[in-house]
């Protein structure tokens, strides 16, 4: 009789797996976002049931962020990109971001009466 071995694929294992294809997913779209800015550096964001923002600031000033369904996988896709992570948005950090005339114009629509998103 040969030996054979049951696999048992838990829901657990399932989760695990989704979890690591979303990681790396996650973590190939930083690392495009610092390949197309000169490189990158990061902050993480709880945002409650909702998940992670992980907010990304390229070498050239541009950014973006990305929402992710839990800090974990978000902690995991910036070390996976291997991106310097800080733990505040102030300071030099924050005054590396460069904006431009969309954000200037959707800040003073804002305060000016512009319509809403709404």
């Amino acid at each position: 009789m040969a030996d054979t071995q049951q696999v048992d694929e838990t829901p657990g294992a399932a989760k695990d797996a989704k979890a690591e294809r979303r990681t790396a997913k996650f973590a190939k779209q930083i690392s495009a976002f610092a390949k197309e800015h000169g490189g990158a550096e990061g902050h993480l964001e709880y945002l409650g049931q909702r998940g992670a923002r992980i907010v990304l600031v390229g070498e050239d000033g541009g950014w973006g962020d990305l929402v992710v369904p839990t800090y974990a996988i978000a902690e995991e896709a910036v070390r996976q990109a291997g991106i310097t992570v800080h733990q505040e948005f102030d300071g030099e950090f924050a005054a590396k971001v460069r904006t431009g005339p969309y954000e200037w114009k959707r800040m003073a629509g804002i305060q000016l009466g512009a319509p809403g998103n709404g």
